[in-house]
Order: structure tokens, then sequence, then C-alpha cells
């Protein structure tokens, strides 16, 4: 089973392409940081920006950077059912190491057309696959009732990633799942609630604060791991401004904004998505700056 933080990676863009040179020099960032694996072409990574051909290569171009030296982990979920399908096989085919499936957005599907979707998509591929539950997006909550079942009838699915904030749901999906006669990981996709979600036995985080502070934010795993409660606790406060901080508007624009201010990347997003506020602009610097992340020439200004 895949531990550990599991970094949403950005799509970085240049003149609105993708910036595949960034990219590699992103993936190589995480692995010297120490992230446990990326995930790609998920909410952080403007997956209704990009097109179906964009998405595929990002997908190769992760494994291809990666060359097996960290777990790539890729989000193929859409709101149409066979593009899934058709990613799925894809990430099969190129060599990604898992999928990972969105609850379909704006539809609202019923937990019926939920199973029958993600059972569908799990029936046809011999890849791992990760359930991506966010009602607040996507308009429909994967209830745990509907994840039990899902893993008993599929057992190539491993996990779900919850991203939802209610903490009393995701409880009972740890409760609910621990009676399946196999592994099954709860990941923590709300970078407030990650700390008590690792401190229930959750198997790791896909935490968009991993972008900026890759190394932290692993680190706050390992210390889970290793059971030093009163060490990752501390670090879970140390890490809540900069957590606030990447949603101070829609991720990922703080996200892309600050490793743009970190020299990483150009800070571009696609529309309808905007560049950051001059207001959280300034806002998002001074918070960088406390954590020692910007040039010295960029600070200075």
């Amino acid at each position: 089973m895949f531990t550990g933080s599991l970094v949403p990676l950005v799509t970085p863009f240049k003149n609105g392409k993708i910036d595949e040179d960034a990219f590699r020099r992103l993936v190589e960032w995480h692995i010297e940081s120490g992230s446990h694996g990326i995930t790609i072409t998920g909410t952080t990574g403007e997956p209704a920006a990009l097109s179906q051909d964009e998405r595929k290569r990002i997908i190769e171009l992760a494994v291809e950077a990666s060359d097996g030296r960290i777990p790539v982990m890729a989000g193929t979920g859409s709101v149409h059912h066979a593009d899934t399908l058709e990613l799925t096989a894809f990430a099969e085919q190129v060599g990604a190491d898992a999928a990972v499936v969105i609850v379909p957005y704006y539809v609202r599907p019923t937990q019926e057309g939920l199973y029958q979707h993600f059972k569908a998509i799990a029936d046809s591929t011999k890849l791992p696959v990760m359930l991506y539950n966010i009602p607040g997006r996507g308009g429909a909550n994967l209830e745990p009732e509907t994840t039990v079942r899902l893993a008993r009838d599929c057992p190539n699915i491993f996990g779900v990633k919850e991203s939802n904030k209610d903490f009393e749901h995701v409880a009972r999906v740890f409760h609910q799942t621990r009676d399946l006669g196999r592994e099954f990981g709860v990941y923590s996709g709300i970078e407030l609630l990650t700390f008590p979600i690792l401190a229930l036995g959750g198997a790791g985080m896909v935490s968009a604060t991993g972008n900026v502070v890759p190394k932290e934010t692993a680190e706050l795993y390992n210390l889970c791991a290793a059971g030093k409660w009163d060490e990752a606790r501390e670090l879970h406060y140390k890490l809540t401004p900069i957590n606030d901080a990447m949603f101070y508007e829609t991720n990922p624009v703080p996200a892309k904004t600050a490793l743009g201010l970190m020299g990483m990347i150009e800070p571009e997003v696609r529309l309808p998505l905007a560049p950051l506020s001059e207001a959280n602009h300034r806002k998002l610097v001074e918070c960088l700056e406390s954590y020692n992340l910007l040039p010295s020439a960029v600070a200075a200004d």
C-alpha cells in the first residue's frame, strides 16, 4: 500500500503551454526532498483546464521523470466515464503506479451510480485504484457504506482520499473499513485534518502544501509513523499558517504563485482561474518570508 506524503503536483504552464522542463525540475525536487510519492492531474494539477491529450502527456512525463524512483499516481478521474476509462488504461500502459479517481463532479450521481462508475473503472485495470472524495467541489459525497462496498468488491481499490471537512464522516470511514480482512488506506486531502487523520491510523496525505514545503510535509508523516506524536503535533501547528495560505484563493492559484515567487515555475493558471489578487499576493509573500522560502531578492522587494 502507498503511504506518506503523496504530493499533488501543480501543472506548470509557460506561454499557455505545459512547461515540461519545469515539471521535470519539480519531480526531481520532490525526490530530493523526501516526498513519498506524487499525484498528477488531480485537483491541484488543474485537470479541468487540460485536454485529454495534455493529461496523457503529463502522466507520461511524470513516469519518465520519476524513472521508478518515486511512485507516480495518475489522476484519471473525470465527469465523463469513457474519458476516465481511457485515461486509466493509458496510465497503466505507460507505467504509472496507481490511478486516483475522483467522484464525478457536477452531475451529482446517486450512491448506486458512484458504485457502478468506480467498479467499472477498477474492473477495467490492473492498476491499484484510490478513490477520491471531495464533496465541496464535486457536489456529491461518497458515503462510507459505498466506500466499503467498493473495497469489498474490488480488490485493487486500496484506499480513499478524503477531502471531506466533516470529520465525523472520516471517522466512520475508518471504523467501517476496519473489518475488510485486508489493508485499506484512508488518506487526508484536507491540510488541517492531516494530523488527526494520521492519529487515527491514516496511511498518508495528498496535500497541496506539499508543493511548497515538501520536506516538512513528508516529515509530518515520518514523525507520526515513528510514534513521535509530540513532535508531529508541533510540526502540525507550525505548518498551519502555510496550510491556510494555500487556500487564500482557489487551489492551485496560491501554490503556483508561491512556486513562482520561489523561482520554481511560472505562476500561470488557465481561465477561469485568475492570478492571485494583489492583497492576497502581499499576504502570501509575508507568509513565505516567515518560512524563509523566498530568494533574498524577492524578499527584499
